[in-house]
């Protein structure tokens, strides 16, 4: 069977570096992408933004030096049409609630994303 990959170009926002590394794998393996930017810095990739365009940012709410609710703060103030999922390891429901008031947030994850769970974000992506 043959893999179809499409050009969605996307940053994956998370201090641990192993996340990234599991997202872009799963991405790879189902070919759902072949433009992938991993960032352990969210600065470094608020700043990459605007160069590159990205439709979809995957994003971790807790990091230290931008948390992910700075990060999207941030983001709102440029102009942009990147779709944003969180994914994180916060259980709390107010972050859950909080992510349904962000018009760019298309959806939210428990750490780790699977492949069934990347499939699933590419869908919904699709329907946007």
């Amino acid at each position: 069977m043959e893999k179809k990959t499409s050009h969605i170009k996307i940053f994956l926002v998370d201090d641990q570096a192993i996340t990234n590394l599991i997202s872009k794998k799963l991405i790879e393996v189902s070919g759902l992408s072949d433009c992938v930017y991993d960032f352990i810095c969210p600065k470094k990739a608020l700043n990459a933004i605007s160069e590159y365009h990205p439709d979809l940012i995957l994003l971790d709410l807790n990091m230290p030096e931008i948390d992910g609710w700075e990060f999207i703060k941030r983001l709102n103030t440029i102009t942009h049409k990147s779709k944003i999922v969180i994914v994180t390891s916060s259980t709390s429901i107010m972050d859950k609630q909080m992510a349904k008031k962000e018009k760019n947030v298309i959806d939210f994850y428990s750490k780790p994303l699977n492949l069934k769970s990347m499939k699933e974000i590419f869908n919904k992506l699709a329907l946007d």
